[in-house]
């Protein structure tokens, strides 16, 4: 298929803004589904997993194709819970456009915000949609006007509702000046066009006149033909709408309730007319593996392949499923493939295309393609895969830090060694979540984003890889740090089975601003210190870091810097100056003053006006900073920040005090000093 009738969007939003509803919407109509499958009843196509069925959630992003005039739309369905984020990451990574659903009732809500920025940062076009028109509540122009507030944006309605709430009945198009139904008894699928109603006409005109503003805004053409007052032809607003559209300038503002079966089509149009195609995205970033330099990747169907392995699914019967986008050139099945970010040869054994959990085996990936790789073994998410002869490193994802641990155990010691293959599973699965053993208890410990994101993975542990465990209490993953700068010398010698192993090492270890992460840098010459044992070095550095100084937690916002080393040539060995690096850092870890930092969660509470009061002094009363307070359609937006040890079993705490009315949301903001 031609790479201009390609679409890889995304469909993105705060949780329960009916992104799910919507996509199977668009799989009823463009003929992938002959049934609509609905979220409330468990039945809907792309929450294939036992638990998005029973939780009514999106937990892990769906990958499916589908058809529209002539166009073929790879969509993947996205998690609205911000404890699944790094899945909402590594969608947003590969995608060329996505679509905002956003509800008509709440507005922007926490976690819009949030993937807006992740979209932001990947420089994401998008098209946005409001949704639920159909609910009490429901207001459009407010949340047209808090889309340009909080986003510092121009959505530009192409489509206006007719009515609101349970009166919603359809659409007004602000080209054509009609007025759009959907026939109730066929789904929505057959449209009707009739002419304006009169009380509309200058509703339409007065959005007609913010449109062509809008679009003037950028085309002189436009401009000239407004003043003079010719006519202004459909075509002409399309051309400058998509170009300012994959510029990120203008936001397609499309509205409909995709559970009443009104507005989902036009959006489909909107999706083939303003995202881009493969062709129209600007060339990716990569690092060329034999210079070390930044190169552009071009979108070349004839250039030697390249691709990004952004998601891993585990199935029990053909193992990991390789969700993968190809930038350049093609990937054919039975051939073989370079492992660039690891450095290993893999075997394409089968190759298919997602239609939610169906697949459908094809032959060849080529560029602008999305579609899942069987066969790898040493595959992990954020890998790129291409060929040997022009090897190039694809910028790698970053996922935020796991923050919250518990500790889990086999209820029979046979089941020891399966626990830990399914934990790794589901590790190389899910970069946010990760598991370790203590060397000194032997316990096993396993973190991740949230108490939902573990209660989710425990679940599947029990229920899809067949481990029965028990569960500790929850833990706060705490980090720790240095106040103050040391440079410390450190000396290893010792004999072991025979041979004497000897290295000198002096390193100046400082403290960093929060959020710097760990720096590691070298001032001793590879002529001084051959590649092999720099890396060493590092090497020691980085398991020191990773367990602790003072309190066994992990090391964070410091800047390690190698000074000097010494070696006899007759007694060097890795493993010494390893040894040396390590009792280094830790000797001067421990004089650099360590304290302990815990991690500060945002927290954002929607509550009825009568409990704020109270919701806000028992978050004050937790640690909570309030940041600010607004007022919206649906309820009091208390936004706060709080130490997360303070805010286990909160939800419990804020449904009692606000008779089951309040809901909250929260995210991992920073680390901090613990008091």
């Amino acid at each position: 298929m031609d790479d201009k009738l390609t679409r890889n969007i995304g469909i993105m939003a705060h949780i329960d803004a009916g992104k799910t509803t919507t996509t199977e919407r668009i799989l009823f109509y463009t003929g992938e589904n002959y049934r609509i499958g609905e979220v409330d009843d468990g039945q809907a196509s792309m929450d294939f997993m036992e638990q998005e069925q029973n939780r009514g959630i999106t937990i892990s992003s769906a990958a499916t194709t589908c058809y529209w005039k002539e166009h073929r739309i790879n969509i993947i369905d996205t998690p609205g819970h911000v404890d699944f984020t790094a899945e909402v990451e590594r969608s947003l990574r590969v995608l060329d456009g996505a679509v905002a659903v956003i509800c008509g009732v709440s507005g922007v809500e926490p976690q819009t915000e949030t993937v807006w920025r992740q979209a932001n940062h990947y420089k994401v076009p998008r098209i946005i949609f409001i949704n639920k028109m159909d609910r009490l509540g429901a207001d459009f122009y407010s949340v047209i006007e808090e889309l340009k507030n909080k986003f510092s944006i121009t959505p530009v309605p192409l489509f206006l509702p007719i009515g609101s709430e349970s009166d919603f009945s359809g659409i007004i198009d602000i080209i054509e000046k009609k007025k759009i139904t959907f026939e109730v008894t066929d789904f929505g699928s057959s449209m009707t066009t009739h002419d304006l109603p009169e009380e509309f006409e200058e509703l339409a005109a007065t959005w007609y006149d913010f449109l062509i503003d809008s679009v003037a805004s950028y085309s002189d053409e436009i401009t000239e033909l407004y003043f003079s007052g010719k006519p202004i032809a459909k075509e002409l607003i399309y051309k400058v709408l998509r170009k300012e559209t994959m510029l990120r300038n203008l936001y397609p503002t499309f509205v409909g309730a995709s559970l009443k079966n009104i507005g989902v089509q036009p959006l489909l149009d909107g999706i083939v007319n303003f995202l881009p195609s493969p062709m129209d995205v600007p060339p990716l970033k990569g690092i060329s593996v034999k210079h070390n330099k930044e190169v552009e990747v071009l979108h070349d169907p004839d250039g030697h392949p390249l691709a990004l392995i952004f998601k891993i699914q585990h199935d029990r019967e053909a193992g990991p499923l390789c969700f993968v986008r190809v930038y350049s050139g093609v990937i054919k099945k039975g051939t073989a493939i370079l492992n660039i970010s690891k450095k290993k040869r893999e075997r394409v054994n089968r190759i298919v295309r997602m239609h939610a959990s169906k697949p459908e085996p094809i032959d060849v990936l080529a560029a602008g393609d999305i579609g899942v790789i069987i066969g790898f073994k040493f595959a992990q998410t954020g890998d790129t895969i291409g060929s040997e002869g022009a090897q190039i490193l694809l910028e790698n994802m970053n996922f935020p830090e796991p923050v919250i641990s518990v500790a889990i155990e086999p209820k029979t010691l046979s089941d020891q060694e399966k626990l830990k293959s399914s934990l790794a599973i589901l590790s190389t699965e899910d970069p946010t979540f990760t598991w370790k053993e203590q060397s000194d208890t032997g316990q096993l410990i396993i973190s991740g984003m949230g108490e939902l994101h573990l209660d989710v993975l425990v679940t599947r542990l029990t229920s899809e890889m067949k481990v029965e465990a028990r569960i500790g209490k929850p833990q706060v993953t705490y980090r720790e740090t240095i106040e103050k700068e040391v440079t410390e010398v450190e000396h290893f010698n010792k004999v072991l089975g025979g041979k004497e192993h000897d290295a000198t090492v002096e390193m100046t270890i400082r403290p960093l601003p929060t959020g710097s992460g760990v720096k590691f840098r070298s001032l001793v010459s590879t002529k001084a210190l051959p590649v092999e044992y720099a890396e060493a070095v590092k090497r020691g550095v980085f398991n020191s870091i990773s367990s602790g100084i003072r309190f066994g937690y992990e090391v964070v916002d410091v800047e390690v810097v190698l000074q000097r080393a010494e070696f006899s040539l007759l007694t060097v060995s890795e493993f010494a100056f390893e040894a040396a690096s390590a009792m280094c850092f830790e000797n001067a870890g421990r004089k650099g003053d360590p304290v302990l930092l815990e991690p500060i969660m945002k927290v954002d509470i929607t509550v009825p006006n009568q409990f704020v009061g109270e919701v806000m002094s028992s978050l004050t009363a937790r640690g909570g900073l309030i940041n600010s307070l607004e007022s919206r359609t649906s309820g009091e937006h208390v936004m706060a920040k709080a130490p997360l040890s303070q805010l286990f079993g909160y939800s419990t705490v804020l449904r009692s005090s606000t008779q089951g009315r309040g809901s909250f949301t929260m995210e991992f903001s920073h680390f901090a000093r613990k008091n």
